[in-house]
């Protein structure tokens, strides 16, 4: 099992929360953090998870998973500051860190 952290904003307009909250319920044992930071126990990968719930989402929306059993995060929307930030920072000696 991946310990999936999962973190989003949903941006106007739309914001549909049911379509995203059910889906990241979906990916497994789930526990609420914070408003929009989840906790899945799942056997997605940090890719798998973030295209389920990418789904769910608008094309405007931001999404972040971050699987700290294999130190591997996937994440769409951050733009490319953020992105570029995470994969020059992020530990390189087991990541696997994605950008979409």
């Amino acid at each position: 099992m991946n310990n999936l952290f999962i973190s989003y904003d949903l941006k106007n307009p739309g914001q549909n929360y049911d379509r995203v909250i059910t889906a990241i319920k979906e990916l497994g044992s789930w526990a609420k953090v914070q408003y929009s930071l989840w906790f899945v126990s799942s056997t997605y990968t940090a890719k798998q998870a973030a295209d389920i719930v990418q789904r769910a989402q608008d094309a405007n929306d931001t999404l972040i998973v971050i699987d700290a059993t294999n130190n591997d995060a996937a994440w769409y929307g951050l733009g490319t500051e953020v992105s570029e930030h995470i994969q020059k920072h992020w530990n390189r000696q087991t990541a696997g860190v994605s950008r979409y």
